[in-house]
């Protein structure tokens, strides 16, 4: 009975959490190469290859036959990814570059409010399908974005916007004083 125990419910159980870990970890890791972070990268990438090869040995060893241990292992991929995917959505970390499209005389409460929330912007003149518009364009952080699309809609709600996560920038004006090229 104590082995049909360990073998069917507690190395099942820490194959599921091992796995979970170390595909968060690579749901991170990809995040952060992305980002160009070239030394946590490469430690979270070794973490998790040594977690996933420590599941792999327990998973050859345990028995091919114990199928209870391959649902695990496929059940605690899934879960880290919906965590890693958790996890950097709540971290928010890089720029993103936001980019309204508004009626040409639909704009200046929006830029006004903008601005006077330290948003650096770009104002273009542009010919849309509808006639004349203007291109807005700031750069944020991407804690900032919900921000500043709730801004959009309250004061033009008709615009257009579109997301974009960028990889870095230099130099401009952006409502913290911290220095977005080291996010």
């Amino acid at each position: 009975m104590h082995d049909q125990v360990y073998s069917y419910v507690i190395i099942p159980a820490l194959i599921f959490l091992a796995r979970i870990c170390d595909v968060t970890i690579g749901t991170v890791r990809i995040m952060l190469v992305a980002r160009g972070k070239k030394v946590i990268a490469p430690v979270l990438g070794f973490i998790e290859m040594m977690i996933w090869a420590l599941v792999i040995r327990q998973l050859m060893t345990s028995g091919l036959s114990n199928w209870v241990c391959f649902i695990a292992f496929a059940g605690g991929f899934a879960v880290g990814n919906y965590v890693g995917m958790y996890i950097e959505e709540k971290l928010a970390m890089g720029l993103q570059v936001i980019r309204i499209i508004t009626q040409k005389d639909a704009h200046h409460l929006l830029i006004d409010q903008l601005k006077s929330e330290g948003y650096g912007l770009t104002i273009v003149d542009a010919q849309g399908a509808n006639g004349k518009v203007n291109l807005i364009f700031t750069v944020v952080k991407r804690s900032d974005q919900q921000k500043v699309i709730n801004i959009v809609q309250q004061f033009n709600p008709n615009a257009f916007y579109s997301v974009e996560d960028i990889r870095a920038v230099g130099k401009g004006i952006f409502p913290s004083s911290k220095n977005l090229l080291n996010i």
